[in-house]
């Protein structure tokens, strides 16, 4: 829907259904499998030094004696992610105060399910890995892949996915929190003092502006650019920063006063179109919106559609030639990434939320079945973002990279291929959309009346023989 005068000139545009399929979770998915792709082919061309070399090239900001330098690869692992954890942030916010985290027994299931699918991957990545010098790479199999996997579902899903869509998305948003907390205590080499208490004094300016119901935006993204500075140069890692900003900024329902002002100010800018009574109109609806919606309304394509996409393109080049496969092949890192990711996840998350229910705390959404709980605990075992990000964290070696890398892509696709084929094979057979009994399959032979009358009377016309019968407006009813 367009909003306000036609240009006189048509502009071309996409298509509504291509519009509606970007905005949709399997659009994000299948951008972010292109992108892999064309990692993948690029990085085992002949082109694949130019690759490298791209991913190498410095880049920096300058003011004055300040600069900030980085490769590349480093700008979009650091800064260009730190959206997409803001807008995890942002989801679990909102989820936490209007959505469907609010209600105990809702997210209890699909939360033990994520502690689940937690603990069990990690435990079997350190049973395959013990007595190595890669057991610290345990936090590479915690996470899951919510692009993927709510895209995936949306492609090979059962027919009405959506009661399962909010199971596996209350799943991830727990398991992304998890996936944090372990980012930023287990994974930090050095910490700067000053520079941590200088974000903590940041992260306390942001929550007087929530205190003080700032409902601008710009307040906010200015100390958020600051928090991600002073995070970076703290040496934790800076996407943190992305998440303490979409958890503090305001996902709370406007005040009723501030949702009825919008009427007033419309009124008066269809009495006299002026820029200013435009303006006031326009602030005065902004105010009636969260500010943690607005945020993410706006961030979120972009996180969707360029940043994930080109966290892929950056991280997903891995050499797949005779050598490296023969090589990841005989790894136990390999090897333990993908049991942890299928298996760990498979076992985790169906025995975890499995326990959640016998023990009454909760119950599978709708018309969940236990089939679907199985199908999508082997969905959830595609932990391609985050496991990348993290596998860049854990491991300085390029080997022990490569070799992780390849077994987060090998376990990613045996999860995605094995779980699509579950949830459409037990989509077949446990329809999540079926009435719970089936309407009556005709309606009864004339003449109907009421229990306890006499017979109707029968015209002629019901006495003349007809077609499939059908009531007539002025007819009785049973």
């Amino acid at each position: 829907m367009s909003v306000g005068p036609a240009l006189r000139v048509r502009v071309p545009t996409l298509s509504p259904p291509v519009r509606d399929f970007l905005r949709t979770e399997a659009g994000s998915a299948v951008v972010l499998l292109v992108a892999t792709l064309v990692a993948l082919v690029w990085a085992n061309s002949p082109w694949s030094a130019a690759y490298d070399d791209l991913w190498h090239l410095g880049a920096g900001l300058h003011l004055g004696s300040w600069a900030l330098d980085m490769p590349l690869h480093a700008w979009v692992n650091d800064a260009a992610m730190a959206v997409f954890f803001l807008v995890v942030g942002l989801e679990i916010s909102r989820e936490a105060t209007r959505g469907e985290l609010r209600d105990k027994r809702t997210v209890a299931v699909p939360a033990l399910g994520a502690l689940g699918g937690l603990l069990v991957p990690v435990l079997l990545y350190l049973a395959v890995t013990a007595g190595t010098d890669v057991q610290h790479g345990w936090g590479v199999v915690m996470s899951t892949d919510t692009a993927f996997l709510v895209g995936i579902l949306a492609l090979f899903g059962p027919a009405c996915p959506d009661r399962l869509r909010l199971f596996l998305l209350t799943l991830a948003i727990v398991d992304d929190i998890g996936a944090i907390t372990v980012m930023a205590v287990f994974y930090t080499d050095r910490v700067d003092v000053a520079a941590l208490a200088a974000s903590g004094v940041l992260v306390l300016v942001l929550l007087a502006l929530r205190w003080l119901r700032v409902w601008r935006l710009l307040p906010y993204a200015v100390v958020g650019v600051a928090l991600w500075l002073a995070v970076h140069a703290s040496g934790v890692h800076a996407t943190l920063a992305g998440v303490a900003v979409g958890l503090i900024v305001p996902a709370t329902a406007a005040r009723r006063e501030d949702v009825e002002a919008v009427r007033g100010y419309a009124r008066d800018l269809v009495e006299e179109t002026t820029a200013e009574r435009e303006h006031l109109a326009e602030l005065a609806a902004r105010a009636a919106v969260p500010a943690s919606d607005r945020m993410q309304r706006m961030l979120h394509p972009w996180s969707a559609y360029v940043v994930v996409p080109l966290f892929g393109l950056a991280n997903a080049g891995v050499r797949l030639d005779a050598a490296a496969l023969g090589d990841a092949s005989g790894s136990r890192l390999t090897w333990a990434v993908m049991i942890a990711l299928v298996v760990g996840n498979a076992i985790g998350i169906t025995g975890a939320a499995t326990l959640a229910i016998r023990m009454g705390l909760g119950d599978l959404p709708g018309r969940v079945r236990y089939g679907h709980l199985l199908g999508g605990a082997v969905l959830a075992g595609i932990g391609f973002t985050i496991s990348l990000f993290i596998a860049g964290l854990a491991f300085d070696d390029e080997q022990h990279l490569t070799r992780a890398k390849i077994g987060i892509l090998a376990g990613s696709l045996l999860a995605a291929v094995v779980g699509s084929l579950l949830l459409r094979w037990l989509g077949e057979r446990l329809p999540l959309c079926s009435p719970p009994s089936a309407p009556p399959s005709a309606l009864p032979p004339l003449p109907w009346r009421a229990p306890g009358t006499g017979p109707a009377p029968v015209d002629a016309a019901q006495s003349a023989p007809q077609g499939p019968s059908v009531p007539r407006s002025g007819g009785a009813r049973p």
